[in-house]
């Protein structure tokens, strides 16, 4: 096969400059790179991927996902966020081995690049012994989906913990640098996830932090998810005790003040929007409008297949009409109907490619169709119904089209899905695996009477004392 490939005569929206709008032309892939964008290019000694008729446009960058939770999907769909603490991160995650990370990780990466994700940040915090690392790693990587893969550093509740002192978990993180990412040269790259702030002590987030630092690799946190008063302002304190730099990405921010937000954005870092999760769970209105409004670009993400869908048309679809109806409130208690749209659908698509990918520190590689970049690539069919006719890109993207549209998949100019198919994965296999992880963890979780804990009374204020506890002094 040739190491140049042709994507002929789709309308290409390179969301290079300005995202209005698209043109009929063809991209020419070169050694995994964008070579050229142009009607009517040479096609001799090209593979052909024929995209008439079709919408070109880079690979979506899922900023947050809990890639492990692949096999529990769809246990939250009634849940809040207390409910999730207790289902999830206290109980479920405590049965869960290496192989059942790398089947959530293996299938969750090929539901990713199914719906054209071609890029995403994989918040790993199910690290229970270094063989759940490992297996992690494994099944993202055998898949070919560019990303992060966070390793996670919360303790969960285990009766026999594997990592007994916090320095084990420091120690085991720098084993998975040397190990799988010392080369810097594959797709997927290292990066570290925050155990909450002060569900350890600041110290323990200081260091998880240096590491960070030490490693050269990215940081992700949930940061702002509880509404109460008398909780810390993290991203104040993480500034004021020199942790807070531009190689952040902070999930969600539901509750931080606008101040907050621009002080991200005056340290260059980045922030993660998931709507769907958000919404449901009682974090608070997805921060779309504010941040963008405080100076930052932020990117979305799908969060937990445990609760919703993995797929980003989902994601900008919520994220836009949650805004927009934020928006027309404000016209509408002044006693006036909306005279304008303040986000527009243009904004939100490069909210989900080229900011994201900015977000992960990704924007000169991947994010956008232009010479030089990598080829994360994907074609939208518009022969559906759905689609008859269309009069916009954008908009139909946007709106109109859904996962099952998805039509071909390139990753760094290799085809992983073509005429609708996944290539290289075993569907019959992958359906296999997540079933038989979902036995295996049901099984157990069933043996201790189900997935929801009776917490004892006062549980949550016994967690925000000893969170104030923990960041009090600072």
């Amino acid at each position: 096969m040739s190491d140049r490939l042709l994507v002929r005569g789709g309308h290409v929206l390179t969301l290079a400059g300005s995202a209005g709008g698209s043109r009929r032309a063809d991209v020419l892939v070169e050694d995994g790179r964008i070579a050229a964008v142009a009607p009517d290019l040479d096609a001799s000694d090209c593979e052909v991927l024929d995209a008439r008729g079709g919408i070109v446009m880079p690979g979506f960058v899922d900023t947050h996902r809990h890639t492990w939770q692949t096999a529990l999907r769809g246990i939250c769909a009634d849940w809040t966020l207390l409910d999730y603490f207790r289902g999830i991160r206290l109980n479920i995650s405590t049965e869960l081995g290496p192989e059942d990370m790398y089947a959530g990780n293996y299938v969750g990466a090929l539901e990713a690049l199914d719906a054209g994700v071609t890029t995403l940040l994989d918040f790993s915090h199910c690290t229970n012994t270094p063989e759940h690392a490992d297996e992690a790693i494994r099944g993202l990587s055998e898949t070919g989906i560019r990303g992060v893969f966070a390793y996670g550093f919360y303790p969960v509740p285990l009766a026999d913990p594997h990592f007994t002192e916090h320095e084990q978990r420091v120690a085991d993180a720098r084993r998975v640098r040397d190990e799988h990412f010392s080369g810097n040269d594959g797709p997927v790259a290292m990066g570290i996830a925050l155990t909450e702030l002060g569900l350890v002590p600041l110290d323990a987030t200081r260091r998880e932090i240096e590491t960070a630092r030490e490693l050269d690799v990215l940081v992700t946190a949930h940061i702002g998810t509880v509404g109460d008063p008398s909780w810390p302002r993290e991203i104040e304190l993480l500034d004021r005790e020199g942790l807070l730099d531009a190689r952040q990405v902070h999930v969600h921010c539901n509750a931080c003040s606008d101040a907050e937000l621009r002080l991200i954005a005056e340290r260059g870092a980045a922030v993660s929007v998931t709507p769907e999760t958000e919404m449901q769970m009682g974090m608070g209105f997805p921060i779309t409008g504010r941040a963008l409004a405080c100076g930052l670009r932020p990117g979305f993400g799908c969060d937990i297949v445990s609760l919703g869908s993995g797929d980003m048309f989902n994601q900008m679809r919520m994220g836009l009409q949650m805004q927009r109806a934020l928006d027309n409130d404000l016209d509408l208690r002044e006693g006036r109907p909306p005279e304008t749209i303040r986000l527009g659908t243009a904004e939100v698509l490069r909210l989900a490619t080229v900011d994201g990918a900015a977000a992960m520190g990704l924007d000169s590689q991947v994010g956008t169709i232009e010479p030089g970049k990598r080829a994360d690539v994907i074609v939208i069919r518009t022969d559906s119904t759905r689609f008859a006719p269309w009069n916009d890109a954008v908009a139909a993207v946007v709106l109109h089209a859904n996962a099952g549209d998805v039509d071909t998949v390139l990753v760094g100019g290799r085809v992983v899905k073509r005429d609708g198919r996944l290539l290289d994965a075993d569907a019959a296999r992958a359906r296999r695996l997540a079933e038989e992880s979902r036995d295996r963890i049901m099984r157990a979780i069933d043996a201790k009477g189900g997935p929801l804990l009776a917490l004892p009374e006062g549980w949550f204020e016994g967690v925000r004392q000893a969170v104030l506890q923990n960041v009090g002094d600072a």
